[in-house]
């Protein structure tokens, strides 16, 4: 039992890559290099002074560079492969007991599937805010993503099957808005033939 809980960790911390890249990194370093999480052997470098000095400055950097209107939307271009990379490397970092073939297919279907949807989504909805708000609503999205970030990171390491819970409710909620998106897209866009 105790080699499935990565699972969910792994699921919740790449969800919450999605909503910002380098929180769950962060977080994911910090509770290794204090003894509470067991890191896959060969992602033992994300405790390391150098990772957690490097995933703190970006942290920061990530979290500020939202709040500026303009800066958001280009950084969702650079951020949707950075997020799912970070969901991958989440995932395969927090599943040290599985073994290799079913670790790294989990990390690259699940754990950046996980990031991949909740980043396009978050994208999209920020582009919505930029629309309707001339980006002056982008601060209380980035916000309302940095929170989503912390609390969904916390809970996976501190309450997994909670946390999975949560993941599969986010997932279900965002595809949906996701498919009625493009339903709503390829109605008002005429097909050319």
């Amino acid at each position: 039992m105790e080699s499935l809980l990565g699972i969910p960790v792994g699921l919740a911390l790449s969800t919450a890559a999605g909503l910002r890249v380098f929180v769950p990194l962060l977080l994911t370093g910090l509770a290794a290099r204090f003894g509470y999480l067991t890191l896959t052997p060969s992602m033992t470098w994300i405790g390391s002074d150098a990772a957690l000095l490097a995933f703190a400055t970006a942290t920061v950097l990530e979290v500020s560079a939202y709040y500026v209107p303009w800066l958001d939307n280009v950084l969702d271009a650079v951020a949707t492969p950075a997020a799912i990379t970070a969901g991958v490397i989440t995932t395969a970092a927090v599943t040290p007991e599985l073994p290799p073939l079913v670790r790294w297919t989990l990390a690259i279907v699940a754990g950046g599937g996980a990031a991949g949807v909740v980043q396009v989504g978050t994208a999209l909805l920020r582009l919505k805010s930029s629309t309707l708000t001339a980006g002056v609503g982008n601060p209380v999205v980035a916000t309302a993503e940095l929170v989503g970030s912390l609390v969904l990171s916390g809970l996976g390491l501190l309450a997994p099957l909670l946390a999975a819970a949560v993941v599969v409710l986010v997932l279900v909620v965002w595809t949906r808005r996701l498919a009625r998106l493009v339903r709503e897209r390829s109605r008002v866009t005429p097909v050319s033939g």
